[in-house]
């Protein structure tokens, strides 16, 4: 409820985090300390997880420094409560393991709630500020701790204690702001006032909120390696696991949250760091086994860093600064590919450090320009201006950047993600390691993190956005590549072939034939994208049982890897320039009637005014609209339209028993009839609309007043006509502009009632001239139909109980 959105709406968890650590250090000099390792670490884990929510919930209203500040502490304590965990269950069992573990994690969010520290006192907001300072000074403080022993725990329990006290402050002042409606505020905690300070900054700054938290989780992961080459940790092992899984699984989160910000580039560029994160936790667990370190396979770095290399360019012409920070990482894949011993060799080492100092840079500079008035350069607009010049390279901009299949969509296109992880995935299946020990070749996280699960991610976001076929064949292949990967480069598959495993194979096979077929009518390069996995799946299946030709597996996946490299960049080129400069292409084969995989039922947002009046331009010309109402969405004509009226008839295949009915905006569209309805009739009209109620009144002369003419024969019975105010903004501001409508059902008669836009275009969308996407319908039940006319002898009747009931009509 909403008292519970104003409590995550205040980091109220901080400061019971911060007791938690107070009491933690105020104990720890006892022999039993009075809170045990694991149970805070559970504790910790729990207020993390209600500090992301915060943090997330607060960046759908508008984007804020208490974002950067909720989700900054989430990863802290959540990296930091796993380890206190692994100290409680024995695993850091060796002197100096728990401090080892802790000290990049520390070192990287002291400097980290610093800079946020220090933007909030830039840009107005001590409170925030206050509370980021005090916590990178407590661990600061317990930095000091594990190398002096001069300095005792109290001094990082009293810096938790202020974090208390200023988190309390904040909190307490969101209670009374909530509790009063905003009539009492303390000084710095009215969140409403800053929220309308930043809409009158206007929105040039930063338009993605997350993009300074994504670049900040790559210093957590930085650090690591960066503490081992300055001699800060004695060793990298698997107490560092807790902070390179944590900063690569907020950055999948983030990832997400980025193309819900409709930030296409960085999106991709934050799954492609969260592999390097996971790649990295690997080979700290894969000690546990085996004595050895484990080897990197060095074609597929050199790959990853190609793809690396034109997201930077790409993103260079949307943000400079951010196009030449991912050329490090450019960098780190080299060096990795280049040292046989990968992340435990000097060199991947020092280019770890310069990621953190470049990371901690841009980090200041986007949390800097999403709060202040006056932003830090980037270079946007002189890469802009430069463009401007070019007649054939011309960025795509505007309100339809990320407009999607079916109108309407929370996220941004994902492809690009999903065909890059093709790539990975499928270069990564080229190494070829010892079947005895499996495991000693990094292979496992490319094919199951990139292969996998952020192949999934891009299937989800692609079925949200209405690419029903991509989704599935997104979906369907990330499961093959966890599945496949798990077994054959997690030990499970070993030497021996099983019958059962060509038959799974086999039915995957199945699914893809599916996929190739469909995808005849979607374009050559989508064809070619699925005819060579199928090419993959074969191997597979020849492996299964033993007769895998030599090479045949190498020919196959990179022939696959090819396809989908030219995706990749056919995806960006198209979503960055208004002229695709590597086309899809069309579709393979057009069947007359079913479209040729384009539509010309237009999909407007119903959010903007500008659809809205789109959508009454069609319907005055004489066109026919899907439209979402206060309940179900309804297939809509023009009154002054008869023709329009007509074709609404033809298109429905209307069924007597389900006449159409007339749809007003207010009963001064009906005024100059007025005389023609009794007064108890008009007067009950009055106060039952507007609403989801339906009142079937006698039919009379007028009908005639409304223009259908011929038309009029369509609409209700020759003794009744059912008419209704809607109680929805959008549909009475369109009849405000249209008139008086005819509606009825958007769905083939004796079908379930449409509740979304793509349901409408998805069983009238070849009969219909445009659809006003609302997203899922408010209710899923349709309107009460209410038999008036008997009214003047004080009775009335029901057709259909629907959303109002009985008692209430």
């Amino acid at each position: 409820g909403p008292s519970l959105q104003a409590l995550c709406a205040s980091p109220l968890p901080c400061p019971t985090g911060s007791l938690l650590l107070a009491v933690h250090f105020y104990s720890s000099p006892r022999a039993a300390p009075l809170i045990p390792s694991t149970a805070l670490g559970v504790l910790l884990l729990i207020l993390s997880a209600l500090l992301t929510y915060a943090g997330i919930r607060r960046s759908l209203r508008n984007g804020s420094l208490l974002v950067s500040l909720c989700l900054t502490l989430s990863a802290f304590w959540c990296g930091y409560g796993v380890t206190f965990i692994l100290a409680g269950q024995g695993v850091l069992t060796t002197p100096g393991d728990f401090r080892d573990a802790l000290v990049p994690g520390l070192a990287t969010f002291t400097l980290a709630l610093l800079l946020v520290a220090v933007v909030g006192f830039l840009c107005g907001e001590p409170v925030l500020a206050l509370l980021a300072a005090t916590v990178s000074l407590a661990s600061a403080h317990e930095v000091a701790l594990h190398y002096s022993s001069s300095l005792g725990p109290s001094a990082v329990a009293c810096n938790h204690l202020i974090v208390c006290l200023v988190g309390a402050y904040f909190a307490l002042g969101r209670m009374l702001c909530f509790l009063t409606k905003g009539k009492v505020a303390l000084p710095g905690t009215d969140l409403a006032k800053k929220k309308a300070l930043e809409q009158s900054r206007g929105s040039s700054g930063s338009r993605n909120p997350f993009a300074a938290f994504g670049v900040l989780l790559n210093m957590l992961s930085a650090s690591v390696f960066c503490c081992r080459l300055l001699g800060v940790t004695s060793k990298l092992f698997t107490g560092h696991v807790p902070w390179l899984w944590a900063a690569g699984s907020y950055q999948i989160g983030i990832c997400v949250l980025s193309y819900r910000a409709m930030d296409v580039l960085m999106a991709t560029a934050f799954g492609f760091t969260s592999i390097l994160k996971f790649a990295g936790g690997y080979c700290l667990l894969y000690p546990i086994w085996q004595p050895e370190e484990p080897s990197f396979p060095t074609p597929f770095l050199v790959v990853f860093s190609i793809l690396f290399a034109v997201l930077a360019l790409f993103l260079f012409l949307q943000s400079p600064l951010d196009g030449l920070y991912l050329l490090v990482f450019v960098t780190y894949c080299i060096a990795l590919a280049s040292s046989p011993r990968g992340l435990f060799e000097g060199g991947p080492q020092g280019v770890a450090m310069a990621i953190f100092v470049a990371s901690a840079l841009v980090t200041l500079i986007h949390l800097y320009n999403v709060r202040a008035g006056a932003k830090i350069p980037t270079g946007k607009g002189a890469v802009k201006n430069l463009l401007a010049r070019s007649s054939f390279l011309k960025l795509r901009e505007g309100p339809d950047l990320h407009a999607p299949y079916l109108g309407y969509s929370k996220y941004a296109d994902a492809q690009v993600l999903a065909y890059a992880c093709s790539v990975l995935a499928s270069f990564a299946l080229t190494t070829t390691g010892d079947p005895q020990a499996p495991l000693a070749t990094v292979v496992l996280p490319w094919v199951v993190v990139a292969g996998g699960i952020l192949k999934l991610l891009g299937g989800s976001v692609a079925f949200a956005r209405g690419k029903t076929l991509e989704s599935s064949a997104f979906i369907l292949y990330a499961v093959m590549w966890i599945i496949w990967g798990l077994t054959r480069y997690g030990g499970l598959y070993g030497t021996a072939r099983s019958f059962h495993t060509a038959v799974g194979i086999a039915a995957f096979m199945l699914f893809n034939g599916f996929i190739v077929f469909c995808s005849l009518f979607l374009n050559v390069a989508w064809f070619f994208y699925s005819l060579t996995f199928m090419l993959i799946a074969v191997s597979f299946l020849l492996d299964a049982i033993h007769a895998l030709p030599t090479g045949y597996d190498t020919a196959a996946t990179l022939l696959f890897g090819l396809v989908s490299f030219y995706c990749f960049l056919s995806a960006l080129s198209s979503s960055t320039f208004e002229a695709s400069c590597l086309p899809m292409g069309g579709p393979i084969v057009q069947l007359s009637g079913v479209g040729a995989g384009t539509t010309k039922c237009l999909h407007l947002p119903a959010r903007k005014a500008s659809s809205v009046k789109r959508i009454a331009d069609i319907l005055r010309s004489g066109g026919t609209c899907g439209i979402p109402t206060d309940t179900v969405y309804v297939l809509v004509a023009a009154c002054s339209r008869p023709d329009a009226v007509e074709k609404a008839h033809r298109s429905k295949r209307q069924a007597q028993d389900r006449p159409m009915s007339l749809w007003i905006s207010s009963l001064k569209q009906l005024e100059p009839a007025k005389h023609l309805f009794t007064p108890l009739l008009w007067d009950f009209m009055e106060a039952a609309w507007p609403s989801p109620i339906s009142l079937v009144v006698p039919r009379g002369e007028w009908v005639d007043f409304l223009g259908m003419k011929d038309s009029a024969k369509y609409v209700g019975t020759p003794q009744s006509v059912a008419i209704r105010i809607p109680d929805c903004s959008v549909t009475t501001h369109l009849i405000d502009l249209v008139g008086p409508i005819v509606v009825t059902s958007a769905n083939p008669t004796g079908e379930a009632d449409t509740t979304h836009h793509n349901q409408v275009y998805a069983k009238l969308g070849d009969k219909v001239d445009a659809v006003l996407c609302g997203g899922p319908s408010p209710e899923n039940i349709a309107s009460t139909v209410v038999d008036c006319t008997k009214i003047d002898s004080g009775n009335i009747g029901f057709f259909r109980v629907g959303i109002i009931p009985k008692s209430q009509v």
